[in-house]
Parts: C-alpha cells; sequence; structure tokens
C-alpha cells in the first residue's frame, strides 16, 4: 500500500506547505485570520487550530505523544494566540518529521485499534490506511486554508507535491 519512504516524503511536504501558509497567513492582521470565510472551521485561525489538534490526535495514536488537551469540538479554538499557534505548529511538525523518520516497515503493516471520538466506538483499522488518512486529511484543510488566504490577498506558496525539496 505505501512505505516508509512515501511517509517521509509526506512529512516534508506537510512541513513546506505549513511553513509556506502560516508565514502567508502571518502577512495577515489577527483580525483577518480570525474572520468567519464560511469555511467548516469557520476562520484561518480555526482551520489551522482544528489541523494542528488532528494531527497531535493522531501522534497519540501512532507514537505515544500526549493528545490534545481540548476535545474535537473545541478544536478550532485550541489556541487563542496566534505566536502559540505557530509555536505549536513548528513542534508538531518536529514530531511528526521525527515520528516518519522511525518509521519500520514491520509497523505500518500491522493494524490500529483505539477508540474513535467520531464513532465513538472502538475500531481497528490497517496502520498503512491510518497514514495516508493523516495525510490526506493535512491536505484537506491546508488546501482550504489556502484558499481562504489567496482570498484574503496573501501569497502561500504553491502546493504541488512534486516540488517538495525543489
Amino acid at each position: 500500500m505505501i512505505d516508509t519512504a512515501y511517509v517521509a516524503t509526506m512529512a516534508r511536504y506537510n512541513r513546506w506547505q505549513n511553513r509556506s501558509l502560516y508565514e502567508a497567513a502571518d502577512s495577515l492582521s489577527d483580525e483577518a485570520r480570525r474572520l468567519d470565510r464560511g469555511a467548516f472551521f469557520r476562520s484561518i485561525h480555526g482551520t489551522f487550530c482544528h489541523l494542528l489538534w488532528a494531527d497531535r490526535m493522531w501522534l497519540s495514536r501512532f507514537a505515544g505523544t500526549p493528545k490534545p488537551s481540548v476535545p474535537g469540538s473545541e478544536s478550532a479554538r485550541m489556541i487563542g494566540a496566534w505566536e502559540e499557534l505557530v509555536a505549536e505548529r513548528q513542534v508538531t511538525d518536529t514530531l511528526i518529521g521525527d515520528w516518519a523518520a522511525g518509521l519500520t516497515p514491520e509497523w505500518l503493516a500491522g493494524d490500529l485499534t483505539w477508540v474513535s471520538g467520531i464513532s465513538r466506538r472502538e475500531l481497528t483499522r490497517p496502520k498503512a490506511l491510518l497514514v495516508m488518512h493523516f495525510f490526506n486529511h493535512q491536505t484537506h484543510h491546508r488546501g482550504q486554508i489556502h484558499a481562504m488566504l489567496t482570498a484574503s490577498g496573501a501569497k502561500p506558496d504553491d502546493t504541488d507535491l512534486m516540488l517538495v525539496g525543489a
């Protein structure tokens, strides 16, 4: 399905894209980042928070790191201060990179069992599928953020995966 090279590439892509989006968002006022733009998590700030929350939740399942301190229903308000959000994103991207660098084919070939907050029951799924979901979820929400940023006049980098490391 996937291998450790895929995971390492996606971890680099994640860091690169987050850096681009956060730099673009930094060019906006705090008010502009918090403006309700009609997205599922309403604002640029709220969507960044949700994405950080989800990354931390999956890392807690994959690597045993601490879970987010708020429930998923509060994910868009997880961190209020922009500077703290930027710092925590950088910390989390380092954790993702370190986790990806340490993966083995054996780990990816296994299953993961966890209690899903969405379905409110225990689930077991292949780890490789869950890792693909992890990166796909990031890409989905970063696409929303990219659209909100460009609509507000900010200029994030291109998003093409083939440009990682270019």
